[in-house]
C-alpha cells in the first residue's frame, strides 16, 4: 500500500516541473538531477495509480469511441460487420457482447486491437 500523502504528491509534482528543464536525453543517468527526477516521478506514478486509477474501457465504450473517431454510424458498422443495426445498438449500449466471430470483425473494421476487445 502506498503511504505517499497528498502533500508529498504535490511537492513531487512541483519538483518535477523544476527538474524537467535541467534534465534531457544527454544527461547521465547518475546525475543528481536525473536521479531526483526519477524518484519524484516514481512518487507521482505510485500516488496516481492508487488515487486516480484508469479503468480499462468496456467493449461498449470501445465500439462507441471507435465509431465516433471514424465518424461512422451504427448502421454503417452493421453493414460492414454483417449484423443488424439493432445488434450494434445492443453492443454499444452494453446489453450484449459480440461473439468471438463478430468481435474479430469489429476489431478489423474499427481498428481495435483484439487485446483491448478482450479487456487485456
Amino acid at each position: 500500500m502506498n503511504t505517499t500523502t497528498q502533500e508529498q504528491y504535490e511537492f513531487a509534482l512541483q519538483r518535477i516541473e523544476e527538474l524537467l528543464p535541467l534534465v534531457d536525453d544527454h544527461t547521465p543517468a547518475n546525475d543528481r538531477n536525473a536521479v531526483e527526477l526519477t524518484l519524484m516521478s516514481d512518487i507521482v506514478i505510485a500516488y496516481e495509480k492508487e488515487h486516480f486509477p484508469i479503468n480499462k474501457p468496456t467493449v461498449a465504450q470501445l465500439i462507441s469511441l471507435s465509431l465516433e473517431e471514424k465518424k461512422m454510424t451504427q448502421k454503417q458498422l452493421a453493414e460492414e460487420v454483417g449484423v443488424s443495426p439493432s445488434r450494434i445498438s445492443d453492443y454499444v449500449s452494453g446489453r450484449t457482447e459480440p461473439t468471438l466471430k463478430i468481435a474479430r470483425r469489429l476489431c478489423h473494421t474499427l481498428h481495435i486491437t483484439p487485446a483491448s476487445m478482450m479487456g487485456w
